[in-house]
Order: structure tokens, then sequence, then C-alpha cells
């Protein structure tokens, strides 16, 4: 089984240069709509997301009121958190940096569509 999460996004432009540039992700689908992008397939490895205009969204599904209207948590664990760290330099912290008492550092974001990314690493 593959579940691949779809954020939805009022637009998606703003949103690459976190997810390509500083992740390091690859669009690997992309599907335009007029002047701007509809929605794309971001992959890394064997991680892949999805971004979707809520436009879009709109006029694929008609969906009932409230879908694709909320934000979204992902927890993304990474092998190195001080090359995470230097990835996100100057995103909007929103959960500071921090042990847990299950042994993880995590520090949490905004991306720029809204949804809250909360990167994690093991502790030594």
């Amino acid at each position: 089984m593959k579940v691949t999460p779809i954020l939805f996004v009022d637009q998606i432009e703003p949103c690459l240069p976190l997810w390509m540039e500083r992740l390091g992700f690859e669009k690997t689908v992309e599907v335009p709509a007029a002047d701007q992008l509809a929605f794309v397939i971001l992959q890394k490895g064997t991680a892949e997301i999805m971004l979707q205009s809520k436009a879009s969204l709109e006029q694929d599904l008609k969906p009932p009121a409230g879908v694709g209207s909320g934000s979204s948590t992902l927890f993304i664990e990474v092998p190195d958190f001080a090359d995470l760290r230097n990835r996100i330099a100057g995103s909007e912290v929103v959960v500071p940096e921090r042990v847990t008492f299950y042994g993880m550092r995590e520090i949490g974001i905004r991306e720029p569509g809204g949804h809250l990314l909360v990167f994690a690493a093991k502790e030594p």
C-alpha cells in the first residue's frame, strides 16, 4: 500500500521553492490551468506529496462544503537534523525546536500553503 498526501493550497507556485529548492523534491507531474498550476506531484526518493490548487479541486470534484479548506500537518522524519535546520532557515517556525519524551528532536514550520510541517530526527 502506498499513501500520498494531497495538500490543497491557494496557489502552488509560492510553495515550490520550499519543497524543491530547500527540501530537494523534484516535480514529476505538472498540470497547468490558465496562467498557473492546478496540480503537481513532488518526489524525493520514496517520499511523494501532491499539491493541488483549491480552485482546481473545486472544478474537478465539486466537493461538499469544507472539503479541502482545512490545513494539514505532516510529520516528516529526517536523517540529518542539522542539515534540515539549514534548509528551512527563514521559514515561519510555529513549533520551536525541542526534544520530546519519546526521543525525537523536532521543529515545526508553516509552509507557504498554510500547512504545518513537523520535522523530526531520532536523538543519539
